[in-house]
């Protein structure tokens, strides 16, 4: 089974000889996996072996535990807690990842009980971790942030996991609206890179889609999803116990402490520090730290900032009444747009 997806500003082919982790690769895609196109050439070639055998480890030196490398490439021998043992190689312009699911008997039991979690972990391993640190070889920084275009131009939702970013980014969809990204994105500090997933809400209806942490659904990713946006302001969004949704201008300082803090503590980021910084000490290339400080104060300081402060629900309700809905993106922008154009 073959396949090709855009994520965060990388083209990634996929050739997947096991049945059940291609089901996963393709929920992840989110409806953006495709035929490969062989006129165009990958930069991240993943591979899923059928083979349950460890690599060959010969002539290779410890790197860290858990991780050696040697002439086939950096060979993890359980990929952050996942079950796969990867060999990764960088080759030229390309990224070279080989996989081979190998669990112990903790391991198994831990993705029958938390089956959730483990189809998280197996995304990020074998996806969204080797295009991050890919992309990062090329000048991009991870970002926990949403990307999409609204009536008041193409906007960055930054701030922490729970504030309802998804939940925005999910009713401007439905409102026509399209985004890059979710959660995650890479930036070289002008274009944002969507990271492909599932959209993750708390307002899907019961029944409909996986059943992920906190209370959310996942769902196919609806609509086009542009691969990159420019965005023209960012919004740091939080939640608080007030009646009513506001907006407001915040210095570029500001904006971009929350754009790396927010990166910074994002769980689905969790596993990836250490991932990507054993692959640059092995490999020699990109950062040694991602360029997250770097590329968001580079965000911050050519945008507009604003601070947007979503209504508590159990304020709003009180003092507004059930029927009431948050204003859009566009009406909530307005007045800065009436008065100084965009």
């Amino acid at each position: 089974m073959r396949g090709r997806l855009h994520t965060a500003g990388e083209i990634v082919d996929i050739d997947c000889r096991v049945d059940w982790i291609w089901s996963l690769l393709v929920e992840a895609a989110a409806g953006g996996m495709t035929a490969p196109v062989d006129s165009v050439a990958p930069t991240v070639q993943l591979v899923v072996e059928s083979s349950r055998q460890r690599f060959d480890d010969g002539g290779s030196v410890r790197v860290t535990r858990g991780a050696r490398l040697g002439p086939t490439g950096l060979i993890f021998a359980d990929a952050c807690a996942s079950g796969f043992s990867l060999r990764i190689k960088p080759c030229a312009d390309q990224l070279l990842v080989i996989a081979r699911y190998r669990p112990d008997a903790k391991i198994r039991a831990a993705a029958t009980v938390l089956r959730s979690r483990f189809h998280l972990i197996t995304r990020s391993v074998l996806v969204q971790y080797p295009a991050l640190w890919w992309a990062g070889v090329h000048g991009r920084a991870p970002l926990h942030v949403s990307a999409l275009t609204s009536d008041a131009g193409p906007i960055l939702l930054a701030g922490p996991g729970g504030v309802g970013k998804s939940t925005l980014v999910a009713r401007e969809i439905s409102a026509g609206s399209v985004a890059a990204c979710d959660n995650l994105a890479v930036s070289d500090g002008v274009d944002v890179f969507g990271v492909a997933e599932p959209i993750r809400t708390t307002t899907g209806r019961p029944g409909a889609g996986r059943r992920v942490a906190h209370g959310r659904r996942e769902a196919p990713w609806p609509g086009e999803r542009p691969l990159s946006l420019r965005p023209e302001r960012i919004a740091v969004v939080q939640l608080r116990d007030v009646a009513q949704t506001s907006c407001e201008p915040i210095p570029d300082d500001v904006a971009s402490r929350s754009l790396i803090t927010g990166t910074l503590m994002a769980g689905e980021l969790r596993r990836y520090w250490a991932f990507g910084a054993t692959l640059a000490a092995a490999s020699g290339l990109g950062p040694a730290l991602p360029a997250v400080e770097g590329v968001a104060r580079r965000l911050a300081a050519a945008l507009p900032c604003h601070l947007l402060t979503l209504a508590h629900t159990s304020a709003a309700t009180a003092k507004r009444g059930p029927e009431t809905p948050t204003p859009s993106l566009g009406k909530l922008f307005a007045p800065e747009l009436d008065g100084h154009g965009r």
